[in-house]
């Protein structure tokens, strides 16, 4: 993703905004190199060392990655969508939602500058299509009047989670459960696209040989939790964003 030099003058401007000592900057600096530099994997009885970006899976990974994304962000990125008419802009890890005005902004002109920020990054372009953006796992549709949001499914999907009859703990079981469930208490969808993704969920409970009332007593349980938290809390933010001056 990054070479050496890069991300060492990123994590040295780092400590040094954060005003730390020369012995503990210099530690993480050795750090930082054992994580470029030391990625090794084995394939079919071979030992093989990753020359460039940072192993996959690793835990330092997400956060390096993190680190180098949000310096571009804020050294270069935020003046290329101010001067390009941006009105909103949305990052999770690596996704990214724009919101523009097509007669201010030349998307194209804008996917060129972003690929000409670094040649370790390769940004593409998907449009919405029929007034409809998938994000995440949601779709964003656009109506004359409104906004509205459904459950995004991959075509590649598919509905296999930890079986019923597993040996795994019961609470991990129940996560993909709790999780297909909280997707619909959460998101902004109307009630018919929630009856239809109720149903999804059923079929995927019995497909991987759980019983109805399964789904029925998490149900139940999650509705008191999510009426709990907002009485307490409010409504929750669910997405960062930056918001760009016009």
């Amino acid at each position: 993703m990054m070479d050496e030099v890069e991300l060492e003058n990123i994590i040295l401007t780092l400590c040094k905004q954060q005003g730390l000592v020369d012995t503990l900057t210099r530690e993480i600096l050795a750090v930082t190199k054992t994580i470029l530099m030391q990625n090794y994997f084995s394939f079919k009885g071979k030992t093989y060392l990753q020359k460039k970006g940072l192993a996959m899976g690793a835990p330092t990974s997400s956060i390096v990655s993190e680190i180098y994304l949000q310096h571009l962000e804020n050294t270069k990125v935020f003046n290329i969508l101010r001067n390009s008419g941006i009105q909103g802009y949305f990052r999770y890890v690596d996704d990214i939602l724009l919101i523009y005005n097509e007669n201010r902004t030349n998307i194209e002109e804008l996917l060129k500058s972003f690929n000409d920020l670094t040649p370790s990054l390769n940004f593409t372009l998907e449009r919405e299509v029929d007034n409809k953006l998938n994000f995440l796992d949601i779709s964003i549709i656009k109506t004359v009047d409104r906004i509205s949001f459904d459950i995004c499914r991959k075509p590649t999907t598919s509905d296999i989670i930890i079986s019923n009859d597993s040996c795994h703990p019961q609470e991990q079981k129940m996560a993909a459960i709790r999780y297909f469930l909280n997707t619909i208490n959460t998101y902004d969808i109307d009630a018919t696209r929630k009856h239809i993704e109720l149903d999804t969920i059923k079929q995927i409970i019995y497909n991987n040989r759980y019983d109805i009332p399964t789904l029925e007593k998490i149900t139940h349980a999650n509705q008191n939790v999510n009426t709990t938290t907002k009485t307490k809390n409010g409504q929750n933010s669910h997405m960062s964003e930056e918001k760009l001056d016009k």
